[in-house]
């Protein structure tokens, strides 16, 4: 006779519907003893201005440019940027084994403060609305091009997530086409707004509301949770309330908003492992292709990849490469400890 199942102990599989696929969880193997790979957390940055760094405030970058003596936030073209903005002739073969097409685009790299050792739960509040005030800023201005139809805004944090430089910064890429991913979500989102006339993310976060289960943060503009179907062992989102198409539509509230609610939620990650927590994170909202929307929902994407410690992360290897995603802790467990985790700085405590 089989047992009855328990999502807390047996094996099972989760849909993600902004991808139309599958993880697979197996809170079973959390208790497993590691003998494997323990990455060296780095420091934090301690120095405010550093000599050697290529985007402090008056220092000369690789190729020899010399930044402003900034203050703030502070935006330029990547000097070593994967698009260009040069158009180019091209002919398609037509070949449907071996599809090629030119890319065209704008990379740019914005530092988050003048300050070397600020990362983005360490600034104000006032800080961090500023650079969310820029985010909006460069998606709109970005977006007017009429070669720009979709804008990626980023950040890697820390030398794990092959982050090349420690001053706190992100980026933005700005392209002619639409990624496959967020291909792939738009048409989940849009296959879901047809059928039932409201966008898949304000069902879906009513819905996490009611059963306060997987809820991280909350304000009135926004939640922080897990989602259900989270593969990285912290991953979160944080999703606006409302159905926001895009930064565009974020008022002055709603960026400060969203402000506190990125210091709040880092300062959790940070205060787990007492360590500056690292992650890839970024932002997903409507293309600039200047189609019609409607299905598109604001929401921001942290995908950390530490696991059980400062210093052993999560690896995608083997059947998460050849199969489909996979995960030990359940996303409950993985929020409850992050519930747990302050919103007081562990280096302020």
């Amino acid at each position: 006779m089989s047992n009855s199942f328990n999502s807390k102990n047996h094996p099972h599989r989760r849909y993600n519907p902004l991808l139309d696929e599958w993880v697979l969880v197996s809170p079973q193997r959390a208790n497993r003893p590691w003998q494997g790979q323990q990455e060296e957390p780095l420091p934090s940055v301690q120095n405010q201005y550093d000599v050697e760094c290529y985007l402090c405030p008056g220092n000369s970058r690789a190729n020899g440019v010399q930044n402003p003596r900034y203050e703030g936030v502070y935006v330029f073209d990547n000097d070593f940027g994967a698009l260009l903005s040069v158009g180019v002739t091209f002919d398609e073969t037509g070949d449907e084994l071996f599809k090629i097409k030119p890319e065209r685009g704008i990379n740019r790299v914005i530092c988050f403060s003048q300050d070397h050792s600020l990362t983005l739960p360490e600034m104000s509040v006032k800080a961090i609305t500023k650079v969310v005030s820029v985010w909006k800023e460069e998606y709109q201005n970005l977006g007017k091009l009429d070669y720009i139809n979709h804008v990626q805004i980023f950040e890697n944090k820390g030398a794990i997530m092959g982050c090349s430089n420690p001053h706190p910064h992100g980026q933005i890429w700005a392209q002619s086409s639409i990624p496959s991913q967020v291909a792939r979500t738009q048409q989940n989102l849009k296959s879901y707004y047809d059928k039932n006339g409201t966008t898949l993310l304000s069902d879906y976060v009513q819905r996490e509301i009611e059963i306060n289960e997987r809820i991280i943060l909350e304000n009135k503009a926004f939640v922080a949770l897990v989602p259900f179907w989270a593969t990285w062992p912290f991953e979160t989102m944080i999703i606006s309330k409302n159905p926001l198409n895009s930064l565009s539509d974020f008022s002055y509230e709603d960026q400060a908003l969203f402000a506190q609610m990125l210091k709040d939620l880092t300062t959790k990650y940070d205060n787990i492992f007492s360590i500056s927590f690292p992650y890839s994170a970024g932002i997903h909202q409507a293309p600039t292709d200047l189609e019609s929307h409607e299905e598109w929902h604001f929401h921001m994407h942290f995908y950390p990849p530490l696991l059980r410690s400062a210093s052993v992360k999560k690896f995608m290897v083997g059947y998460e490469m050849l199969a489909e995603a996979q995960r030990d802790i359940t996303p409950e467990q993985s929020a409850e400890i992050l519930k747990k985790s302050s919103t007081i700085h562990y280096k302020n405590k």
